[in-house]
Formats: structure tokens, sequence, C-alpha cells
């Protein structure tokens, strides 16, 4: 059972690992973003849209969290 549970996690980050490269190779053109008067640089739309994907699995977290100690604290 041990052998199969290694083999799935492995197969699974495989997967995962080839559809983030095939994402990025499929989304190379660069953009530049404007936001509250400030420019980004040119850079691909993957970059952007990877970076917003990791700050919500910062974020996401971090607010859960937040949401459990309030409710400790009632």
């Amino acid at each position: 059972m041990w052998n199969f549970k290694r083999l799935a996690l492995v197969v699974t980050f495989v997967l995962v690992a080839a559809a983030v490269v095939l994402f990025v190779l499929e989304n190379n053109q660069p953009v530049a973003l404007l936001f509250l008067g400030w420019s980004a640089p040119q850079l691909p739309v993957s970059f952007f849209v990877l970076l917003a994907f990791l700050v919500g699995m910062m974020i996401g977290p971090l607010l859960v969290w937040s949401w459990g100690m309030r409710r400790r604290l009632k």
C-alpha cells in the first residue's frame, strides 16, 4: 500500500508540473499591466497569472487562520 501511495504522489506531481510547463509555454505573449497608475514591465501573461495564483495560495490560509483565531477568542 505504501508503494502505491508513493507512486500516486509522484504521478500527481509529474502531472501538475507538466500542466504548469505547458501553461507557461502556451502563454508567452508579453503584456504590461497598469494598476492605480503603477505600470508593470512587459512580462509574459503566464508570469502574472502564476504570481496571482501563488499570492492567493499564501493569502487564503492566512485568512482562514485569522477567522479561526477570531472564533476561538469569542
